[in-house]
């Protein structure tokens, strides 16, 4: 999940949860919002942290022989 992704779980949650006032017998669209915005918020941090830590790896250079160009 990149934090794309993630920040989008925690819009869709929070109109979910702050926003529709539609009632579901089957669905409570409160703890729903509530739901994806934890998830939301999970998968930006492991992204950010994925992203992040991808940058600082060490990048491994080889010489290419000039005879074979």
């Amino acid at each position: 999940m990149t934090m794309g992704t993630g920040l989008f779980l925690v819009a869709v949650g929070a109109i979910l949860r702050y926003a529709v006032k539609d009632e579901w017998d089957a669905v409570n669209l409160e703890m729903l919002g509530l739901i994806l915005m934890i998830v939301g918020v999970i998968g930006f941090i492991a992204g950010a942290i994925y992203a992040f830590s991808a940058r600082r790896r060490d990048a491994v250079v080889v010489e290419r022989d000039p005879r074979y160009y």
